[in-house]
């Protein structure tokens, strides 16, 4: 069966740094891009970020460029999403998603979906 299980989230202050992880069961990671989605409560489902499967090429979001960072560790099978200078706004439930897309860029449309992990800013 496959699943992604997503770890990480938590409570910080404004400006703070959390890491979250998205580890593949049931699959391998190689062949898949991986992105980062996030909803917030009363907001629309937005994609931050997402790493390709060849050359780990990045996308951001302009609301994280900067940062954000994603990246994967293939012989791991665990996608990463680190965020510095987190601000209340980056306040959501933060999902990783995968679709098998062998190739350098990301696709619109992902299959598989993590049970979300959530991410609070807050003083």
């Amino acid at each position: 069966q496959f699943q992604l299980v997503e770890s990480g989230g938590g409570q910080v202050q404004p400006g703070g740094s959390l890491r979250l992880s998205c580890a593949t069961s049931g699959f391998s990671l190689d062949d898949y891009a991986i992105a980062w989605f996030r909803q917030a409560p009363g907001k629309e489902r937005e994609r931050v970020s997402c790493i390709s499967s060849i050359n780990s090429r990045v996308y951001y979001a302009d609301s994280v460029k900067g940062r954000f960072a994603v990246s994967r560790v293939d012989v791991k099978n665990t996608a990463y999403l680190q965020m510095d200078h987190l601000k209340p706004e980056d306040t959501a439930v933060y999902y990783c998603a995968s679709r098998l897309w062998y190739g350098s860029s990301c696709p619109d449309d992902f299959e598989t979906w993590g049970q979300g992990t959530l991410v609070t800013v807050s003083s």
